[in-house]
């Protein structure tokens, strides 16, 4: 995911104002990022790439790219909003066996 890539689609927040405003900020919380325009705050789906970068950011200051495309994110994207759509899948929450990109501890934003 390069810095460009929209991380938030709801309120089309990129990956480099979360970046940027992480850096700035240093909000306690990963739940804080949704101070940078809305992030997160939408269908729910960015929240476990919220919590990366909030963790990358806040841990170190080393960031690891992300090893998905911006097509393949927008799929799982339209995938989680379908199963939430059909009642299979509990809005803000995630399968954390879909891969790395996406296990995490939602309670982390409690």
């Amino acid at each position: 995911m390069e810095l460009d890539d929209k991380v938030c689609y709801c309120f089309r927040v990129s990956r480099r104002k979360l970046l940027n405003f992480t850096r700035q900020t240093q909000p306690p919380r990963a739940s804080q990022l949704s101070e940078c325009f809305g992030a997160g705050t939408g269908c729910g789906w960015c929240i476990p790439y919220l919590i990366k970068i909030h963790r990358d950011v806040m841990s170190d200051g080393v960031l690891e790219a992300e090893d998905i495309s911006p097509a393949e994110y927008e799929r799982l994207r339209l995938d989680y909003q379908q199963q939430v759509a059909a009642g299979d899948l509990e809005k803000n929450r995630h399968d954390k066996n879909r891969g790395d990109a996406l296990d995490c501890d939602l309670d982390d934003l409690l």
